[in-house]
């Protein structure tokens, strides 16, 4: 059984190693978590002992296969409830990421693999990043940044890189959500904004915004 925090710090040094493959710094992981570096240092000394990471001083934390697969189970909580959150409850994508950080601590196996059936097996939450199964696989479909699509190639939106109140909020307002049909019909040179058609309708992306939305390659 494992406390918040040390499920807290596994989900962080798995997001910051690119999904659990490189070294993460202390500093790095201080920053992701909100706390003091010797807050950090304190916590990877207590996970290096339970076999959930490796550490080596100077190189950084890389999480065990041990810890690896309770990370995994963590994210996966999360993006299920915030699928049941938006599909079953109506809250809105860009509302639920602080809840499903708190449900995301709930220990009954049985109720996630319930959950999970419930939702007909979800590939994806709600903002398309991929939800692992319950053996910790995961399905990541081939993608690329909005602004690196050819002009008037159909595709469609897939997942958000970004997952920030005000970009969510943002794409609420002009119906930008994974599933909808996106082209672009032109590039402005100046500052590489697009027009596109979403779903048929004319839509106008800063160049930020569409770095931050991901379609199918």
């Amino acid at each position: 059984m494992l406390s918040f925090t040390e499920e807290n710090y596994l989900k962080a040094i798995y997001h910051l190693s690119q999904d659990g493959d490189s070294p993460v710094l202390t500093n790095d992981l201080a920053k992701s978590v909100k706390t003091k570096a010797a807050s950090a240092t304190d916590m990877i000394r207590k996970l290096a002992s339970k076999k959930l990471i490796g550490y080596k001083k100077y190189y950084g934390a890389t999480l065990t296969a041990k810890g690896k697969a309770a990370a995994l189970m963590v994210i996966r909580k999360h993006r299920l409830w915030e699928t049941f959150l938006v599909q079953k409850l109506g809250f809105l994508w860009s509302e639920v990421h602080e809840v499903a950080e708190q449900l995301e601590h709930i220990q009954s196996r049985r109720l996630i693999e319930r959950l999970d059936e419930f939702l007909d097996f979800p590939r994806t939450d709600p903002h398309g990043d991929p939800i692992p199964d319950q053996n910790g696989k995961i399905f990541q479909p081939a993608a690329i940044s909005c602004d690196q699509l050819k002009e008037g190639k159909p595709s469609s939106i897939i997942a958000v890189k970004d997952s920030s109140n005000s970009l969510l909020m943002l794409l609420d307002k002009i119906g930008a959500h994974p599933g909808k049909k996106i082209k672009i019909i032109g590039r402005e040179p100046f500052d590489q904004s697009l027009e596109v058609l979403l779903d048929g309708q004319k839509v106008f992306l800063s160049s930020e915004v569409a770095k931050n939305i991901l379609v199918k390659e």
